[in-house]
């Protein structure tokens, strides 16, 4: 009976998070979403390669990303069933530590189907797991990592060739049959760095070609999963991997396209973002972080000069403004924010430094609007609880001042209770009365 009880406790139990996977089998079930899935090969020197089995990506309903594999002897029974995008349960499965080379997600095990598994597709809707997820990181990032062939991130960035053909002219890909097929080179540009060359072989150059066929206007901004940073010759390059998928956007979504705004984000307060600094090594992170602005810096100038195409701060060349990130050098400019605030929490206080369109999300107007009046509107703000969207760069964990760059207004917001003291002994009674005047 007793065994009956706890087997009827953990089917009504909530499913197990891959935090909370441990090596080795495993009864408990998992629920996840499956993002993508592929073949995965030994890599044989002259040939196809040797067919392993299938390797699979797959998200929880807490956003952490996992590996999965079938081999081959399940393959036939499971891969018709498999379909991206949907949700599946996974009980009776085994964890295993995961290779050295290529992870394609931050969980270090791998969940295995072994011969008692058993994996069903879930046919409602659960709305509690995301449908996607990224892990886009740096130029400064792709170079550390570079020929270590170990995790493969995510790029973005804005197309500037395909194939050595400008976007202007609707670029020609080579078709299936032209012996350069299995492969597509394009110039894609970083947000934070210049301009990469990245190779897409195999399907992910087909699926490059696709999308460029199906897309009525020019795809202009390129997202690429899991690339791998190698160096050919003194240039850094990317390359994409069988686990790489490539998804594109029209022109009207370029704006849209933030590797800020497809990575998931902690909320921390001001003392957990200081402490992650004294931690961690120097690196570009993102955190959420509800502040009340305190006051406003206003006796400097509020505003830069940046460059219209990439918001750069331009230098002043002998007739003409530079842009040292574009390389343009007759760039457009127009005027972008930097205000210093001050601002606390219940733990903290610090400045942020408020960038961009974080200014104008917090003002509700742009830089050049504010010529006459912005002192009035940035005094209008103090008092104001909002949530900022915060970039930790490289250069803040050297910085004697604690000041932060705010890349966007998230929300407004209100600061959570605070928390009582640790360790208070209760009120005693009896004491208060002993230390009463005349008693």
């Amino acid at each position: 009976m007793a065994n009956k009880t706890a087997i009827l406790a953990g089917e009504t139990s909530s499913p197990l998070l891959f935090r909370h996977v441990s090596p080795g089998p495993g009864d408990s079930t998992l629920q996840f979403r499956l993002i993508h899935f592929w073949e995965s090969r030994k890599n044989v020197k002259g040939g196809p390669g040797i067919l392993l089995g299938i390797e699979m990506l797959m998200i929880d309903a807490e956003g952490t990303l996992a590996q999965g594999f079938i081999g081959l002897n399940r393959r036939n029974q499971y891969e018709k069933d498999l379909q991206r995008g949907s949700i599946y349960t996974l009980t009776n499965f085994y964890a295993s530590n995961s290779k050295v080379m290529y992870h394609v997600a931050e969980q270090r095990l791998v969940i295995c189907i072994s011969h008692a598994s058993a994996l069903v597709k879930v046919e409602e809707t659960i709305e509690g797991i995301v449908t996607e997820r990224f892990r886009l990181h740096s130029f400064s990032d792709f170079e550390a990592n570079c020929d270590l062939r170990g995790d493969l991130h995510d790029v973005v960035g804005h197309l500037k060739l395909v194939d050595g053909q400008p976007l202007h002219q609707r670029p020609v890909l080579c078709s299936k049959d032209d012996s350069t097929s299995r492969k597509v080179m394009v110039l894609l540009q970083l947000k934070d760095g210049p301009v990469m060359n990245v190779y897409l072989w195999d399907e992910a150059a087909e699926s490059l070609r696709l999308k460029f066929d199906a897309s009525a206007a020019t795809p202009t901004v390129l997202l690429v999963t899991t690339v791998n940073p190698k160096r050919l010759g003194e240039k850094l390059c990317l390359s994409s991997m069988s686990s790489s998928r490539v998804l594109s956007t029209n022109p009207s979504a370029t704006s849209s396209v933030n590797p800020v705004e497809v990575v998931k984000v902690e909320t921390l307060t001001i003392s957990e973002i200081a402490a992650f600094i004294k931690r961690e090594p120097a690196k570009i992170a993102y955190f959420d972080c509800i502040a009340t602005i305190d006051d406003v810096k206003i006796d400097t100038e509020w505003y830069y000069i940046a460059c219209k195409d990439c918001q750069t701060k331009l230098n002043c060349g002998p007739t003409t403004l530079l842009c040292p990130k574009c390389g343009n050098d007759d760039a457009t400019a127009v005027a972008n924010y930097r205000v210093d605030m001050y601002v606390y929490d219940n733990e903290g206080q610090c400045t942020f430094i408020i960038l961009g369109d974080a200014g104008k999300d917090l003002t509700g107007r742009k830089a050049t609007e504010l010529i006459d009046t912005y002192v009035e509107c940035f005094i209008d703000t103090i008092g104001h609880t909002k949530k900022f969207r915060i970039k930790v760069a490289p250069y803040n964990f050297t910085s004697i001042r604690q000041s932060f760059t705010a890349t966007k207004i998230v929300s407004s917001a209100v600061l959570p209770p605070k928390k009582p003291p640790l360790n208070m002994p209760p009120p005693n009674s009896s004491t208060t009365q002993n230390n009463c005047p005349g008693t």
